[in-house]
């Protein structure tokens, strides 16, 4: 049970850690002290970076959208790049070393997208799929990059925060693309985020598809991610029958701000980009939208704000609804309900998109 800070409303859909209620964060300044005080003390325990560094006379480093600002012996807010005598040095995410696990995922994997793509239907057969149906007996390269450039206070896979803070397991892009082999149908890089680590990403794709040309390109990000970088990787994605998913978290920047730490005004520019990819392309949807329904902060309204905004990009986008379970610093919100998931499902498709669906169905309570 928590109690808002500002108002102080007390209700089970509080976060006991964060101290605020959705509306306080949308409507009361006072918020925005305790959103950075909560933070900070969060990433302080991992010994990462406070805040995004805006050094005045730092470097900067431009991997993503948070374009920090590294001040002499700083690190960017990744925690992968240090300015080291006023030089940036990247400690990993290049193409020499990616700071990442990995493993082999039998298909049809829990992979959000696997509802519409080729893995787990077959749709673009043969030219995208190995079969007509689910490619039942090949495999997903996972690959989980160990940084990220959000702070997500209720990530589901918070570990890898301790990847970046002993900065291991590291292997070069040429290595990880060795561990492809025939029964290996795609490669999808997720984490952490795959933001900070494109460079090691795009090269590994590289090298791996000059070997297995039918072999797809996959990525889970939250969007937060350089352009230019975005556009490369797309290319390479969208060549292979692959698919990008943008985890689009919250539609308000307010909302993001306090529950991820960063502002999300770059995600949705970014994903504007590729929907112009996804038009090109209708065999196999390139372009997947899913949102995470906390309970207490994403309602239906904030889903028909999302979905509003992937039907005005194109209405063939595929969009799933994610039900949440407690977990790191939101550990003591409920699960998502059913009469939320429901609801959500239902704007969602009055706002216009022809593909929804509700993921995780058993988290449901």
């Amino acid at each position: 049970m928590g109690i808002c800070k500002i108002c102080k409303k007390e209700s089970n859909l509080i976060s006991s850690y964060l101290e605020l209620c959705r509306d306080c964060i949308l409507k009361e300044k006072k918020s925005v002290e305790v959103i950075r005080e909560v933070h900070s003390k969060s990433r302080e325990e991992f010994k990462l970076p406070e805040k995004i560094p805006k050094c005045k006379n730092g470097l900067l480093c431009g991997m993503c959208g948070n374009k920090c600002k590294i001040g002499l012996k700083e690190k960017g807010f990744c925690g992968l790049v240090e300015n080291k005598d006023n030089k940036l040095v990247r400690l990993a995410g290049t193409k020499e070393k990616g700071l990442c696990e990995w493993y082999y995922d039998e298909h049809v994997t829990n992979c959000v997208a696997s509802w519409v793509c080729p893995a787990g239907t077959g749709c673009g057969y043969p030219k995208y799929a190995r079969k007509e149906g689910p490619e039942i007996g090949y495999y997903n390269l996972a690959v989980f990059y160990g940084a990220c450039n959000f702070n997500c206070l209720f990530c589901q896979n918070w570990h890898f925060k301790e990847n970046t803070r002993k900065l291991f397991p590291l292997i070069s892009a040429q290595e990880l693309a060795e561990k492809v082999n025939e029964n290996v149908s795609c490669i999808c890089y997720f984490g952490g985020d795959p933001g900070p680590q494109l460079l090691h990403a795009i090269e590994t794709s590289k090298i791996a598809r000059e070997k297995f040309k039918n072999l797809r390109i996959c990525m889970e990000t939250n969007g937060n991610l350089n352009t230019s970088l975005l556009k490369k990787f797309a290319k390479i994605s969208f060549e292979s029958g692959g698919t990008i998913k943008f985890d689009l978290k919250f539609k308000s920047e307010a909302l993001s701000l306090a529950i991820c730490g960063i502002s999300n005004k770059q995600t949705y520019k970014n994903f504007k980009i590729l929907a112009k990819f996804h038009k090109k392309r209708k065999e196999v949807p390139f372009l997947h939208a899913s949102t995470l329904l906390i309970p207490g902060y994403v309602n239906e309204e904030e889903v028909k704000t999302i979905a509003k905004f992937i039907a005005k990009q194109d209405k063939s986008i595929p969009y799933s609804l994610l039900a949440f379970y407690p977990t790191f610093f939101f550990s003591d919100l409920p699960f998502t309900s059913k009469k939320l998931a429901f609801n959500c499902l239902k704007v969602a498709k009055e706002a216009g998109l022809e593909k929804v669906r509700i993921g995780n169905f058993h988290l449901l309570h």
